[in-house]
């Protein structure tokens, strides 16, 4: 009973922050990389029965209601009809670089590949090839990642210049550049640095992502005067 109510806390606890599930993960022997980030480890169900048939790789980002099943019980059925017992378990592969959305259930003998994308709703029973974005139940590819970069940069102005509207008529304010967390890449380079914050080097990933992305980024618009004239 001690034992019981000891594991209890220590689970309770370990969902009280990212870090700490991720840790709680790798005490039960899941490989979790680095990088890794639960967004909601309350939400988040991991199947810990056969821990050995779990990897995570690095840098991935898992979202609301997020879960991983290695085995089902479909035997019980079985059991019951037949008086048969039949395992099922498979391994699940997630590799590095990868995005969830919300609601997402990732079944058992399932492999993820680098650098993919999977939209939020998803129920994956099928492999997932590398640099790709998936979405539907069950997932499927819907395109490469490289195709649904260069459609995300064109769409993004559209949305951005949407928001911003929306603040001037909801707030009848004018936007300032704190509204703009990731929207600042727009009218936002390394040719004006006066008026880079600390929180951008965050949402580039990381002092040498920002390094880099300053070397290499060019804004649409020259300021951020020029962005909200043209919304």
């Amino acid at each position: 009973m001690i034992r019981k109510i000891r594991d209890y806390i220590l689970s309770k606890y370990a969902l009280s922050s990212s870090s700490r599930f991720i840790c709680y993960l790798r005490k039960k022997g899941i490989k979790v990389g680095n990088g890794c980030v639960f967004r909601s480890p309350q939400t988040t169900r991991i199947d810990i029965t056969r821990p050995s048939l779990v990897e995570i790789g690095d840098n991935v980002d898992m979202n609301l209601n997020f879960q991983i099943l290695t085995h089902d019980w479909a035997s019980r059925v079985f059991r019951n009809y037949y008086h048969e017992l039949v395992p099922s378990s498979g391994k699940v592969k997630i590799g590095n670089n990868i995005y969830f959305g919300t609601n997402v259930i990732v079944l058992k003998g399932v492999t993820i590949g680098d650098n993919c994308v999977v939209a939020a709703g998803s129920i994956i029973t099928k492999n997932i090839p590398a640099n790709s974005v998936a979405d539907g139940v069950p997932a499927k590819v819907i395109c490469s990642l490289d195709k649904y970069y260069e459609k995300r940069k064109i769409v993004c102005i559209k949305e951005a210049i949407e928001y911003a509207r929306s603040i001037k008529e909801k707030f009848n304010r004018r936007p300032t550049i704190d509204d703009f967390h990731e929207e600042f890449v727009l009218f936002t380079d390394g040719n004006n640095k006066q008026d880079h914050k600390p929180w951008m080097i965050s949402q580039l990933g990381g002092e040498e992502n920002y390094n880099k992305w300053c070397q290499n980024h060019k804004a649409i618009y020259k300021d951020i005067d020029d962005f909200l004239n043209a919304s």
